[in-house]
């Protein structure tokens, strides 16, 4: 019996990937590896985004190989497509797969590694579908964009789109399976549509998701500020299908840094766009990513940021202390900021985001909202978890609620970052 397992870091882009590999093992007759017992099999899907992930592929593939010694080791993903000598090195690696062949996996590499026999174990390709109540859904690769600090257009190519006939199969698919929702992502999912013959873009291809109906939510990952038009703020604000949740990159509030990152926009396109999201769609949960440390970044520059930030109705933050990337133009930039110093603004700004978010739990107490529940209880509390269209989590103490459904919640109570409700 020929067991597999995929492990992913990063994006969801690589999450949407590693669940398309993971659909087509199944669908060939491999069955996943049980937990804490050795594969026959093991894809890692890397990421390589900073320094840090850089480091983080490397010990994971190692605890991969320890664990797992008489595997067959497939590395694929932006580490191995930026550092594949690197990885070829690591002992216990088989094969290094770049980021274009990464969907060819399974019908090629596991067939050349000589892992495939006859004692395979069928399991239905609907249950590897169901396996993420929320499953991604992959419509573009790569970037233009190059901004002076990313490595991600080097490792994943120039933009390219899949095709809206596409996107409403795999939906189609998704919805046959049981999901009640999925998520739109890309690495620069702003730019769909644009490679393709007749030109399309990413409001064309919402319209298109709008009219066909094929699910009951959707839920857009991040989308540039220049690329949130207000064709697509408004149609989110009538659809009942499209989650009210907006995950905005700002990266820095000070317009000298956005420049010097190649950034195309200025702290006033940001400002907008966040208060056109606001005033059309009060209750959205409006994300930002914020790079913090950039060569240059001044005390002023970073308060910038901070009053930016402040001004808005900004939900949470993701931060990201800058680490200089080898091969992007920002690793040659003087003035560095000093390490302490990024590591006291991440701290200020995480606590800033984090006391943003819990004050938009608060808000909603004693307020009736439809959630996702999740297929299974969480492991930590034994309850079950749903998510709600404007991304709020919340852990059902009360009522029965049935798993991988929509159901009216009543949220009851917040605790720190924790908040509670009951099923009605």
């Amino acid at each position: 019996m020929i067991a597999f397992a995929v492990h992913t870091l990063g994006c969801r882009v690589n999450q949407s990937e590693s669940e398309s590999i993971e659909k087509e093992l199944i669908q060939m007759g491999y069955r996943r590896a049980d937990a804490g017992v050795p594969a026959d099999i093991c894809i890692v899907n890397t990421c390589t985004v900073t320094q840090r992930a850089s480091m983080q592929s490397r010990q994971l593939i190692r605890q991969i190989i320890r664990a797992n010694p008489a595997a067959k080791v497939i590395v694929t993903g932006c580490y191995a497509q930026t550092e594949p000598e690197v990885v070829r090195r690591i002992p216990g690696v088989h094969r290094v797969v770049d980021n274009d062949s990464k969907s060819r996996i399974p019908d090629n590499f596991l067939r050349m590694s000589g892992v495939c026999d006859d004692k395979r174990v069928s399991e239905s390709a609907e249950g590897g579908m169901r396996r993420r109540s929320r499953p991604f859904l992959k419509i573009q690769d790569g970037c233009d964009a190059f901004c002076s600090y990313c490595i991600v257009p080097y490792a994943r190519g120039r933009s390219r789109s899949i095709s809206p006939e596409s996107v409403l199969s795999t939906l189609a698919e998704y919805r046959d399976s049981g999901c009640h929702e999925v998520v739109l992502t890309g690495i620069h999912m702003g730019r769909y549509g644009r490679d393709l013959t007749p030109e399309t873009s990413l409001s064309g291809l919402v319209r298109t998701m709008e009219a066909a109906r094929l699910m009951d939510r959707i839920r857009l990952s991040s989308i540039e500020p220049l690329e949130i038009t207000d064709d697509i703020i408004d149609l989110v604000a009538v659809s009942p299908m499209f989650c009210h949740h907006f995950h905005i990159p700002l990266q820095s509030g000070d317009n000298d840094i956005l420049k010097r990152m190649n950034r195309p926009y200025t702290r006033d396109v940001f400002h907008h766009v966040v208060s056109r999201i606001h005033d059309r769609i009060p209750d959205a949960a409006i994300g930002a990513d914020v790079l913090v440390g950039f060569p240059g970044e001044s005390e002023a520059a970073y308060e910038n940021t901070l009053a930016l930030l402040r001004e808005l109705p900004i939900t949470y933050l993701h931060v990201f202390p800058f680490s200089p990337r080898k091969g992007t133009l920002a690793c040659g930039f003087p003035d560095p900021v000093p390490t302490g110093v990024i590591q006291s603004r991440c701290r200020e700004l995480r606590a800033f985001g984090k006391a943003r978010r819990e004050a938009f739990y608060r808000r909603h107490i004693g307020m009736s909202v439809t959630a996702l529940i999740e297929p299974h209880r969480d492991r930590h509390s034994g309850l079950f978890k749903g998510m709600t269209s404007n991304y709020i989590p919340v852990f059902i103490d009360v009522g029965s609620p049935v798993p991988n459904t929509l159901t009216m919640v009543e949220i009851t109570g917040c605790d720190g970052d924790r908040v509670s409700g009951r099923a009605l």
